[in-house]
This record gives structure tokens, sequence and C-alpha cells, in this order.
């Protein structure tokens, strides 16, 4: 039997074992990797939900530090309600990612990107923004919460 390499196509490779799992030709898997690659799909929705909570929150922190923006046509309010939605289907599609949202070092991840993108989007020093989240993940994930404008 002629399979394709893992390092040679992976698209093909991928088809190619999974039509091997479907035959029940098991004794041709590449086990190895295909072990790798169904844990990498939960690192891939882990860095889809952090991607997702940095966007939001870099956006809160535009909107939180940057009011005179707010009503000059910036779609921060937008792109805020549909991370909201991303996010709520993300973790309703996974939710073994639920925790996340209270591990500590994910969410000082999060934040590091966050205040990271905002810096980049506003050029206020990232140094001007919180080092710790400024609110709950839950007011944050809150259809309609808004942080206080002060």
């Amino acid at each position: 039997m002629n399979i394709t390499a893992y390092e040679t196509d992976i698209v093909a490779w991928a088809h190619e074992q999974a039509a091997l799992i479907r035959a029940g030709r098991f004794e041709h898997l590449d086990l190895a990797n295909l072990a790798e690659e169904i844990e990498d799909v939960g690192k891939s929705e882990k860095r889809e939900l952090a991607t997702r909570m940095a966007v939001l929150l870099a956006h809160w922190l535009k909107w939180k530090y940057q009011p005179s923006k707010r009503e000059q046509g910036f779609s921060w309010e937008r792109t805020i309600r549909d991370q909201r939605k991303a996010i709520a289907r993300r973790l309703k599609a996974t939710p073994s990612v639920v925790p996340l949202l209270t591990d500590p070092e994910w969410m000082d991840d999060v934040l590091g990107d966050a205040v990271d993108l905002a810096s980049k989007e506003t050029g206020i020093p990232s140094s001007k923004f919180p080092e710790e989240w400024p609110w709950s993940v839950a007011n944050v994930l809150q259809d309609g919460w808004f942080p206080p404008m002060n």
C-alpha cells in the first residue's frame, strides 16, 4: 500500500488516514502523527478562544482608554458584540475549554495579548493599561454589558 508521508502532504495524509480508519485497516495507520494531530485539535480550540478573548478585551481597553473615539464611527461595539457571539459559540461547541476562563496563567496570557494589541492600535503605551483583568470574565462576556465610563 502506498501511503503519503505526513511530512510530504498533510492534507493527503489526513484523508488517507481517515480512509484507513473507516476501512478498518488499522495496521497501516501512522499512529504517532495521528495522536499528535488529535492533540493539536485541542490546542487549536484553545488558541481560537484565546485569540477571540484577546480581541474582545483589546476592544474593551480601547473603548475605556479612548473615550473620545467612542462616538467617532469606530466599530468597537460591533466587534465586541461579534466576539462575544463567537466566544459563546466556541464555549458551547467545546465545553472542555470553559475552565480556561478561570485559569490565571491563561488569563494573564490573554490580557498580555490584549494589551499588546490595544497598545499597537491606539499608540497608548502598554504600561498605561492594567496589569490585571480590569473586569470580571462574566461581565466581559455578558450581552449588553459595558464597563463604567470613568
